[in-house]
C-alpha cells in the first residue's frame, strides 16, 4: 500500500472539459492569446475526493535537554493503502491511460544536461549480484487468508505469475489473489499500472499504438480477461508481455528510450514510491503509532506533486546539487529527491519507529529503480536530533536545498533553527510552511545581530491537495541565505 493511492475512491470519474463554442470574431490586439483553462488535475484518471482531516495538537514546549520524536510527522493511517478499482466492470483503456502521460519534456524548464537517468548495469543481463527485494507476492498471497483470497477461483492452481518490468533485472513475482477489503494490496491493479507506466513511457510511439490498439491491443485483451476472470488467458497475455518486455531490452530499444528522457515523469516517481511503501512500511504501520506520552503532537506529510514543484519550480534543482531534508520521518521526500532529480539526498528524523522504516524503504527504493532501470542520486538517513547530528552538520554546509517542515514546531525550535542556518552557504534556499523570519521584520541596530537578518524570504502559495493533514490551500516559504544584507546595513550605518 502507497501514501498517495489512498486518495482515489473507487467509481469517481475524470472531469471532462466543455466542448468549445467557436464564432468568428475580428479582434485587435497587440498581445498574443492567452492559453485555454485546463480540468482540474486528476490522479489515475480520477479526482482525489477530500481527505479526512486530522486533528492538530498543540505544540510542545522545547526541552533544552533532548528533544521528543519529530513534531512534525503523523502516524501513516491504516487507511493509506493501496485501494482497490479492479472491479469486473474495470473502466476502459483509455480512462486507465489517463493516470500516465508521455514525457511532456517541454514542462522542464530547464533540462538538467548533466543527469544520467539510465541505470546502466540494470539493462546488463547478468544479475548474480542482484539487489534483494520484497516481491509482491511476499506481501499478497493465500498464505494470509484473512485478507487475500483467489482472483481467479474456478482456476484455483493458477497462482504464482511472473511479470518482467523495463529492464534486464529479474522478473517480479505475483501471487493471483484478490484483497477482501479495499484498503489492502491489490495485485491485479498493480499489474495493470505496471504495464501502462511502461507502455507511455518506455516504448517507442508505434509499439505503444499497437499495446493501445481498442480491438486487439494487449490492453485490450488483459481487460477482458481480468473482467471475465479467464485466468489461462490472463497469464497468455502476461506471457507476451514479458516476452516482448525482454526484446527491447535485448536489442537496446528500452535503454534509447531512457536515454532520450530530459527528466523523469512524475507518474512513475509516484509509482515507484508508492511501491516502496506498500512492501516496506504498510505491513509495519502500527509501528508509527508507537508514540512516548506527550510526544503525539506529530504532523502530515508533504505530498508528491508539492514536493515536485519545489524540486523544479521554486529550487530549480539539479543533479550535482545536496538536498536536506529536516524531520524525514520514514524518508520519502529524501527518496523522492533522490529519484527526481538525482541529486545527493539526505534526512534526518529523531522517532526511531520511524528511522527503522525509513531504512528498509531505502534499500527497497534502490531495488526498486534498478528494476525500472533508473539511477537515483546517493541516499544518506541519518538518526537522532538534527540539531546535533554532526553528519547533518556537515551536510547543511553544503546544502544547496533545505526542506523543514515546522508547522507544529514550537517558537524556540524555530529560532534554534534559524541560528543553525548560520552555517548554511550564501544561495542555499530553505523551505518551509512557517516563515523563520518574522513578519514586517527589518534589519535595525539594535536587532543587528539576529541570525533571521541574513535571510531574504518569499511567501508563497500552495494549492489543495498539497498537505495530508487537509485539501485546503495553505503558504509556504522560500528563504535565500544572502549574508551580504547584515554587511550592506552595517557599511551603510557606520
Amino acid at each position: 500500500m502507497g501514501p498517495f493511492d489512498f486518495f482515489q475512491k473507487k467509481g469517481s470519474k475524470a472531469l471532462q472539459p466543455q466542448p468549445l463554442k467557436v464564432r468568428k470574431q475580428t479582434v485587435t490586439s497587440t498581445e498574443p492569446p492567452k492559453p485555454l483553462r485546463k480540468p482540474p488535475s486528476t490522479f489515475n484518471g480520477r479526482l482525489a475526493p477530500p481527505r479526512q482531516k486530522c486533528s492538530i495538537v498543540a505544540p510542545r514546549e522545547r526541552n533544552t535537554q533532548s528533544r521528543s520524536p519529530n513534531p512534525r510527522k503523523r502516524a501513516a493511517s491504516v487507511q493509506a493503502r493501496l485501494e482497490s478499482d479492479s472491479e469486473e466492470g474495470a473502466t476502459d483503456d483509455e480512462s486507465q491511460g489517463a493516470s500516465v502521460k508521455r514525457l511532456r519534456l517541454s514542462t522542464e524548464p530547464e533540462p538538467d544536461l548533466q543527469r544520467h537517468i539510465r541505470n546502466v548495469d540494470a539493462f546488463v543481463g547478468d544479475h548474480d549480484g542482484q539487489l534483494a527485494r520484497v516481491h509482491a507476492a511476499d506481501i499478497a498471497a493465500m498464505d494470509k487468508p484473512t485478507k487475500f483470497k483467489p482472483a481467479f477461483p474456478q482456476n484455483p492452481d493458477a497462482k504464482l505469475v511472473s511479470l518482467q518490468y523495463p529492464s534486464a533485472a529479474p522478473m517480479e513475482r505475483y501471487e493471483l489473489v484478490d484483497p477482501i477489503q479495499s484498503d489492502e494490496f491489490n495485485t491485479l491493479d498493480e499489474i495493470r499500472e505496471v504495464i501502462m507506466i511502461t507502455i507511455n513511457l518506455y516504448l517507442p510511439e508505434s509499439e505503444a499504438a499497437l499495446m493501445k490498439d481498442e480491438t486487439h491491443g494487449l490492453l485490450r485483451r488483459l481487460k477482458r480477461t481480468m473482467a471475465k476472470r479467464q485466468a489461462d488467458n490472463y497469464i497468455k497475455v502476461l506471457q507476451e508481455w514479458n516476452d516482448l518486455m525482454l526484446r527491447l531490452c535485448q536489442n537496446g530499444t528500452l535503454a534509447q528510450v531512457v536515454d532520450s528522457w530530459k527528466a523523469i515523469d512524475l507518474a512513475l516517481v509516484e509509482r515507484i514510491l508508492t511501491q516502496t511503501y506498500s512492501r516496506t512500511v504498510s505491513p509495519r504501520v502500527g509501528l508509527l503509532k508507537q508514540y512516548e506520552n506527550g510526544t503525539d503532537n506529530v504532523y502530515g506529510e508533504l505530498l508528491p506533486k508539492f514536493i515536485s514543484d519545489i524540486l523544479r519550480k521554486d529550487t530549480h534543482m539539479k543533479s550535482n546539487q545536496l538536498f536536506v531534508d529536516l524531520g524525514s520521518g520514514v524518508g520519502n521526500v529524501v527518496l523522492q529527491a533522490a529519484l527526481q532529480v538525482g541529486c545527493e539526498s539526505w534526512g534526518c528524523e529523531m522517532m526511531e519507529n520511524a528511522s527503522e522504516l525509513a531504512e528498509l524503504q531505502r534499500r527497497e527504493f534502490i531495488a526498486r529503480c534498478h528494476l525500472w532501470g533508473l539511477a537515483p542520486g546517493s541516499i544518506n538517513l541519518e538518526r537522532g536530533d538534527f540539531l546535533e547530528n554532526a553528519a547533518i552538520g556537515k551536510a547543511l554546509k553544503r546544502a544547496d536545498v533545505v526542506l523543514v517542515n515546522n508547522q507544529a514546531f514550537t517558537p524556540d525550535l524555530n529560532e534554534a533553527l534559524t541560528n543553525l542556518f548560520l552555517d548554511l552557504k550564501d544561495g542555499c534556499l530553505i523551505v518551509s510552511l512557517k516563515s523563520f523570519v518574522p513578519a514586517g521584520h527589518k534589519i535595525t541596530a539594535r536587532n543587528l545581530n539576529r541570525a533571521c537578518n541574513v535571510l531574504e524570504v518569499e511567501e508563497k502559495k500552495y494549492f489543495s491537495n498539497c498537505v495530508s493533514w487537509t485539501d485546503a490551500p495553505g503558504t509556504y516559504f522560500v528563504s535565500k541565505k544572502d549574508s551580504s544584507r547584515v554587511a550592506a546595513f552595517a557599511s551603510k550605518n557606520g
